[in-house]
């Protein structure tokens, strides 16, 4: 399968990243893809860019490299109800809106307050992904969530990084596992994130490739496939 976009990724300004924008964007378009998803963290992510960057995104060209640049974030999910470390005024001005569970953002809580917390996050209307749902810190009813992104027509993030053997996240395997074969059951598409925070991993998806083949994971579910139908699910608001 193809793939035309990678929609998670980071450049130099969210701290603990290596590459910068125009660097992201030449390995992005000389490995063929369509279109790159700027995702930085927000604002309560140790290390990462003021508010001031996210309001001046408006001055990166639309189009980098020969490929078009979707302006986002990765918003830290920072209460059990769901709510994020970005104002409104600022949600509403990004292409792709990601929110997910980090540590030095939100501490570990039960599976009920973890659960809540990204239902809370899907029914935000400015978010569009919810970024690696698969940190075994993080335990979640997947079948809720799964049902809810569905309904709520938010796309559940399938995490290369997650899945590399060096990643401090735990048990992402099988629980990407779980969530697929209910993605499978219910027909919710999901989208393939790099994480990337060096240019060599944009559209690296090494480690989710065999998941998916493994399962028989159905092309049609996957986003990453066309720039038309990932549009479909961003920027909603």
């Amino acid at each position: 399968m193809k793939y035309v976009l990678d929609s998670h990724t980071h450049t130099i300004v969210s701290g603990h990243a290596y590459s910068t924008l125009h660097e992201m964007a030449r390995e992005a378009a000389e490995k063929g893809l369509e279109l790159l998803g700027v995702t930085e963290h927000s604002l309560t992510m140790p290390g990462t860019c003021h508010e001031y960057h996210f309001q001046n995104m408006r001055m990166i060209p639309r189009k980098l490299c020969g490929i078009q640049v979707m302006h986002g974030t990765e918003a830290n999910i920072i209460g059990y109800d769901g709510s994020l470390d970005m104002e409104e005024y600022l949600l509403e001005t990004m292409d792709v809106v990601i929110a997910s569970l980090h540590t030095p953002c939100i501490r570990p809580g039960t599976k009920e307050e973890n659960t809540r917390a990204l239902l809370g996050a899907i029914e935000n209307p400015y978010v569009n992904i919810i970024g690696h749902p698969d940190d075994s810190r993080y335990p979640v009813d997947y079948e809720r969530v799964v049902k809810a992104a569905k309904e709520e027509g938010v796309l559940l993030e399938l995490n290369n990084a997650s899945l590399n053997p060096k990643s401090f996240r735990e048990n992402a395997e099988p629980n990407d596992r779980k969530m697929l074969k209910l993605c499978m059951e219910y027909e919710v598409p999901i989208i393939l994130g790099s994480d990337a925070h060096i240019q060599e991993d944009i559209a690296n998806f090494r480690y989710i490739e065999p998941i998916l083949d493994s399962l028989g994971f159905p092309e049609e579910l996957i986003v990453n496939r066309s720039v038309e139908e990932y549009r479909k699910y961003i920027n909603r608001k």
